[in-house]
């Protein structure tokens, strides 16, 4: 990425969604200064202030300035298989479905992992994610270990603030699962590769870039000494736990372990504040109060369940028992885009469609805001993200709504994104203080060519 000055001040914002950490509120007509990847001041008229000498002043006139966005469930890889009819899974079970998707994705190779990780974090950040967490669980043997490694590589280019999920997949589809062979690890080899990709690359100080989670794929098609495993190395090096949970598998665990995958789970250590799972959508009553009990979070993505077309994921009553929910974008097998603020009005939109059969009210729209910023950090095991306050990291994104589409809607920001939905691209998306995104294009970089390259890439493999 091209130097930038490590100073800027948002002169004149019409609106700052900003939080102290009591929730969100709105500030009109304020300034927000940064300074390195810290938010120094906001309020009014800073650039009289000696804290605002030497800043890049950027005229942000009619902006709404948002905490950047925190994406918690995606597989960056399925990039590579989108707008594919022929892939349709609403007439299939998951399982069926998952029998059918993954012999494509074995076919995968290493610079299909590195283009399709640059395409999906590409798409992220201009639509306002600042932080990506990514649950790459395929590991075809011809293309190698260092796929996390590459992912890693192409965050650095975009600047994206990156938490890795190194996932796997260890039972062979001989006893059950639904994994080709070419896709399969054992154990040992998992969880070796996760100790060497958090030593590689977790950094757990405040405001870092890189972040590993320990992330076998799902309990369906791994050994149970595999989750055993997972929690003795995560728990030993302090990261965070994620799996898939509650996504049609529930079944088939009680049919092979004599429980349901929450109480699986739990009962192997892979529950607690360190841990979050993906999807959840037929998860009980019970279930939901276990997890919240024992501070499990869950990672909501709202896209996919329009494809199951049978449960909508009950939302109000995880928020009645206080359970953490973060909002995902989840792999393109089952979203054919990498836009969490569509998620956002999404997600909201179907807890309407099922407000008259549930037993609590759906969140306020501001509600699923928050999910995307700081619920996202919690599940994330995050305090310098997810809020815009001074000390916290300067991740945040614009948007200029002096536009028609905005006529009527500019007295709530708050509930903008939730109740409206925003249908381009943010004005400016900003990174641990660096502008990564502004005026439709990534500073420095040529997107057309990275385009032509991520095309070059998928030419070379057959589906």
């Amino acid at each position: 990425m091209v130097s930038q000055p490590t100073r800027y001040l948002l002169r004149g914002a019409d609106a700052v969604i900003v939080d102290d950490g009591t929730g969100q509120t709105v500030l009109r007509h304020v300034d927000l200064l940064t300074e390195g990847p810290t938010i120094l001041a906001i309020g009014p008229n800073l650039s009289a202030t000696e804290e605002a000498a030497g800043a890049e002043v950027i005229d942000a006139s009619g902006w709404f300035v948002y905490p950047g966005l925190i994406n918690t469930h995606h597989h960056f890889f399925q990039t590579f298989v989108r707008n594919r009819a022929d892939l349709d899974w609403t007439k299939l079970s998951v399982i069926e479905w998952l029998d059918r998707i993954y012999p494509v994705f074995s076919r995968l190779n290493e610079d299909c992992f590195y283009h399709s990780s640059l395409t999906a974090m590409a798409e992220l950040i201009k639509h306002g994610c600042t932080t990506a967490f990514d649950h790459q669980y395929c590991f075809p043997r011809h293309a190698g270990k260092r796929l996390i490694d590459r992912q890693f590589e192409a965050a650095d280019l975009l600047g994206m603030r990156f938490h890795a999920g190194r996932g796997g997949n260890t039972l062979p589809k001989s006893e059950g699962s639904t994994i080709p062979d070419e896709m399969l690890e054992t154990t040992d080899e998992f969880i070796a590769d996760c100790a060497r990709v958090i030593d590689t690359y977790h950094d757990a100080a405040p405001f870092s870039m890189r972040q590993v989670v320990v992330a076998p794929c799902q309990p369906v098609n791994c050994y149970r000494e595999t989750f055993v495993e997972s929690v003795a190395l995560a728990r030993d090096r302090g990261v965070m736990m994620h799996t898939h949970v509650g996504e049609g598998e529930s079944p088939v665990i009680a049919a092979r372990h004599g429980m349901r995958t929450v109480d699986y789970c739990a009962e192997l250590g892979f529950a607690g504040p360190d841990a979050f799972y993906a999807h959840g959508w037929e998860l009980s009553h019970a279930e939901l109060a276990r997890m919240a009990a024992d501070g499990t979070g869950l990672s909501h993505c709202p896209e996919p369940v329009y494809l199951v077309g049978a449960e909508v994921t009950d939302i109000p009553a995880m928020a009645a028992l206080n359970l953490r929910i973060g909002l995902g974008c989840d792999g393109a097998a089952s979203n054919d885009n990498s836009n969490l603020m569509h998620c956002i009005h999404s997600g909201y939109m179907l807890q309407c469609l099922v407000a008259a059969t549930r037993s609590h009210p759906v969140p306020e729209p501001a509600a699923f805001l928050a999910y995307a910023t700081t619920g996202g950090a919690s599940l994330l095991g995050r305090a310098d993200i997810g809020r815009l306050a001074p000390g916290l990291a300067a991740d945040l994104f614009a948007i200029d709504t002096r536009r028609m589409d905005y006529v009527g809607t500019r007295h709530d920001p708050l509930s903008l994104l939730a109740k409206v939905g925003v249908g381009m691209a943010t004005d400016m998306t900003m990174i641990n203080g660096r502008i990564v995104w502004k005026k439709g294009e990534f500073p420095g970089l040529d997107e057309a060519k990275l385009a032509a390259e991520a095309e070059a890439a998928l030419a070379t493999v057959q589906f």
